[in-house]
């Protein structure tokens, strides 16, 4: 029987750039290209929902990680996406994979994108969550009441739960339940919490995407695998519009957007999200 996220243990590798990265990994289904996935702002290897994770398991190998610098990895944390993706790359290569579907969750969308882009033959489908096109519009730092409420050192849950999900009763209770399951389920061997560093860094990596650059939307074009772009549809952190924009640069995109959801839209969803993305990589 499958272990659940909250059981597995912390794994460490070394890759060339000289890195220990820290990673979870499900096993299992040899037969599927494994998915990789990446981590919002701030967030480790704990801050995925156990119930995604699971369920995505129930078909595929998955594999989360700590990108240099973040949690419990060593190094430093880089300060833009062209560099985070990189040391991804190194971490993928030292696991010796070479054909990967990767999921990509907010911050973590950006370097899914760029590793598309950068080592195409390493990408077979793409899940981008909550993401953005590099030089978008309107998308140089986040709305100020966001990054007031992830941003300071110290966050509440109630400022999570303010941008993770919509004001409504259903999505408050998802958005408790998700908690719940974050920091319930697993009490021993938890991932480090990631420092301030990191968040200066990775702050410096979003603002840098995000100056706007209309030529740089072009890139998205050469990106001709498929690919499944999801958000909720009251996102206040990364809009809407930008999955529409996404999926309209992407020659081999299909979107959906989930109602009454907003940055957390994969953990309120968590069922419905994962029987989406695996019948996307099937």
């Amino acid at each position: 029987m499958q272990n659940s996220y909250a059981e597995l243990p912390n794994l460490v590798i070394r890759a060339a750039n000289g890195v220990d990265f820290v990673y979870r990994d499900t096993g299992g289904h040899a037969e599927h290209a494994p998915i990789v996935l990446f981590q919002h702002f701030r967030g480790n290897l704990d801050y995925w929902d156990p119930a995604l994770i699971d369920r995505l398991a129930q078909t595929r190998r998955v594999i989360t990680f700590d990108n240099a610098g973040v949690g419990g990895s060593t190094g430093v944390p880089a300060n833009t996406i062209e560099q985070t993706a990189r040391d991804a790359i190194d971490f993928i290569t030292a696991l010796g994979l070479s054909r990967t579907d990767l999921l990509g969750f907010s911050i973590g969308s950006f370097v899914a994108q760029e590793i598309a882009l950068r080592r195409p033959a390493l990408v077979r489908r793409l899940v981008l969550a909550s993401s953005a096109p590099k030089g978008a519009p309107g998308m140089h730092g986040w709305a100020p009441e966001v990054i007031g409420a992830v941003g300071k050192p110290e966050t509440s849950a109630e400022e999570y739960l303010g941008v993770f999900f919509t004001e409504s009763a259903n999505s408050q209770q998802a958005g408790k339940e998700t908690l719940g399951r974050i920091f319930g389920s697993r009490t021993q061997d938890r991932d480090e919490m990631t420092d301030w560093a990191t968040r200066e860094a990775q702050y410096d990596a979003v603002c840098t995407w995000g100056i706007p650059d209309h030529a740089t939307l072009e890139r998205l074009a050469a990106i001709d695998i498929p690919v499944f772009v999801t958000n909720g549809d009251s996102d206040p952190m990364i809009l809407p519009h930008y999955s529409y924009l996404l999926a309209g640069l992407i020659p081999q995109s299909r979107l959906k957007i989930y109602p009454d959801a907003a940055h957390g839209f994969l953990f309120q969803y968590h069922d419905e999200f994962a029987t989406d993305v695996t019948e996307f990589l099937s």
